[in-house]
């Protein structure tokens, strides 16, 4: 292995860790989701897990493609960007829509009274809610699609610094270094976002959010929205 391949690995495992800490949207879907979703240890890794390959898979595909045929990074990092756009966009989208459900769905758990009155007049009075009697209808379909909604959005994601900094400057040597270069980044990117899901997974178990737990999914919504609009605007 030549210098240049060795200094572009150690790049590549670097960025691949900063690249993912300082990107919130790589970990914060996964930590309020979970939390909001009740998925155990297990289904909240395995959603990240493949979150994450597709989130790398599409961007290692893209830059050896464009390799081969020949096209300039500088048509590809435009590509890049543009799915940059979709994905955040997705992120508002998605969150916007989710909060604005669970916030309809909280209101509508908030119980109320009504009276009656009887013949001889007697009056009782009782609470309920206008969502227990569907919950079961409305939320297990929207359970099953949120880790397929998230699939997407990160499979429209792009790495940035993958192909410009990593895979051409790699491809100027052989392909062996490319791919090796790819696969360092990819391995560091999924291992980071896995650990700092379990990290906070196991942090939240030891916390009491019982208090917190009936605005679980509004908070979700508006910390997704939030982080859609930071990639958006603040180019997180």
């Amino acid at each position: 292995m030549n210098e240049s391949i060795t200094l572009l690995s150690a790049t590549a495992v670097t960025l691949g860790f900063v690249h993912t800490i300082l990107g919130p949207d790589h970990y914060l879907p996964f930590i309020v989701l979970g939390e909001a979703r009740k998925w155990n240890l297990r289904k909240t890794m395995l959603i990240t897990f493949l979150c994450g390959l597709g989130h790398v898979l599409s961007s290692v595909v893209l830059g050896l493609a464009g390799i081969a045929a020949g096209i300039s990074v500088n048509k590809l990092v435009n590509v890049e960007s543009f799915r940059g756009n979709i994905a955040a966009w997705l992120f508002i989208a998605f969150g916007l829509v989710y909060l604005v459900i669970s916030l309809r769905n909280l209101l509508r758990k908030k119980k109320h009274t009504h009276s009656h009155f009887h013949s001889g007049g007697e009056v009782h009075q009782h609470e309920h809610n206008h969502l227990s009697s569907h919950t079961h209808v409305h939320e297990n379909g929207s359970k099953s699609l949120t880790p397929w909604i998230l699939f997407l959005i990160f499979i429209f994601g792009p790495c940035e610094p993958l192909i410009p900094v990593l895979m051409y400057p790699a491809a100027q040597n052989n392909i062996h270094g490319t791919i090796l270069v790819s696969v360092l980044f990819s391995v560091v990117t999924i291992a980071t976002m896995m650990a700092v899901v379990l990290a906070f997974k196991l942090g939240l178990s030891k916390i009491n959010l019982k208090p917190l737990e009936q605005y679980s999914n509004v908070i979700a919504g508006a910390m997704i929205l939030l982080s859609g609009l930071a990639i958006q605007f603040l180019g997180l």
